[in-house]
């Protein structure tokens, strides 16, 4: 069996002039009142800013960006609990591609209404009872269609490797060195795409995935040093970070790479959210909260340091958003 092609940082450079005419360059921000209350310099990554409202449009359009002009007219398929399925969505829209996305019946009512506002086919499955990428892939057969895994690509984690790459060089421009890095983790693309990026500009930085309490396959898979499942049952409120396990390609990066994982409870996600909405002025959902979740609560060794936090996703239902900043 050949190894699997990992991308590298020149295909994440390719991927930033690929998405420059169309992404969002999301400007680092700083908050005195995180400083005071962390004992930190923490500088945050809002890509709740970004197109479609989370970093997942970067992956996406790289991605299809790639496909010949001559497989376009099939289209895509894609599956997702909603981030990446608006990235795909927004960026099929953006390349005149027809677009079917499988979503859980359960994902947010406003991540499947905004999928579908970009032109997007949804198909609902249960998440308890179905499998979704055997579901994505008969349709992609049927219909010739090419599948957008949400993690595990080259392309999709080059494209969101542009993340760490500005991350680098807004550091850069400010003259300042990161200790530490952290970003929410599902299936481990964003962070193994940050990783190749700031590793290469910044070799000694750590690096840390977030995750919720009980979902830390990332957490317990660097720990050991091999691919392991998280054992959680029922729900959290983090619906973007559920996956059962870290990809085959975005852990091959992750695990020669990536210091450890951290984690947050749900008490702790709500906090941050507030937190965000309170000091911060911006609407981060749940799962994209988590990395900062994990830094108010003191789960990473930060006092004294310059970190990097991203934010992101800002995908969330108006009740839920609701009810955790009232909290």
């Amino acid at each position: 069996m050949t190894d699997p092609v990992l991308p590298t940082f020149a295909d994440i450079e390719a991927a930033a002039r690929t998405l420059a005419p169309v992404a969002v360059r999301t400007r680092m921000l700083s908050s005195p009142a995180l400083d005071e209350r962390t004992g930190a310099r923490v500088f945050l990554k809002p890509e709740v800013l970004q197109r479609t409202g989370s970093f997942k449009f970067r992956g996406a359009f790289n991605k299809l960006s790639s496909i010949p002009e001559s497989q376009r007219a099939a289209g895509v398929v894609a599956f997702s609990s909603g981030n990446h399925a608006q990235g795909v969505a927004a960026a099929a829209q953006l390349l005149n591609m027809p677009a079917v996305i499988v979503m859980p019946s359960d994902a947010p009512v406003s991540k499947r209404e905004r999928t579908k506002s970009y032109g997007a086919e949804v198909v609902l499955y249960d998440r308890d009872t179905e499998d979704r990428e055997q579901i994505a892939r008969a349709i992609a057969g049927q219909r010739g269609a090419v599948l957008v895994p949400p993690f595990d690509d080259p392309k999709v984690i080059a494209g969101q490797g542009t993340v760490g790459l500005e991350i680098a060089e807004g550091l850069m421009h400010l003259g300042v060195t990161s200790d530490l890095v952290a970003a929410p983790a599902s299936g481990g693309g964003l962070m193994a795409g940050i990783a190749l990026a700031i590793k290469h500009r910044f070799p000694q930085t750590g690096l840390l995935t977030a995750e919720p309490e009980g979902f830390d396959d990332h957490a317990r898979s660097l720990n050991s040093g091999r691919r392991q499942p998280h054992h959680a049952e029922g729900r959290t409120i983090c619906d973007a970070l559920m996956a059962s396990i870290p990809g085959e390609l975005t852990f091959a990066i992750n695990q020669r790479l990536v210091a450890g994982g951290v984690t947050a409870s749900d008490a702790e996600v709500a906090e941050a959210v507030a937190f965000a909405f309170r000091e911060l002025k911006l609407v981060v959902e749940p799962g994209g909260a988590v990395a900062l979740a994990a830094l108010l609560a003191g789960r990473m060794d930060a006092r004294g340091k310059t970190v990097v936090i991203v934010l992101s996703g800002g995908n969330v239902d108006a009740e839920l958003y609701a009810r955790l900043i009232r909290q």
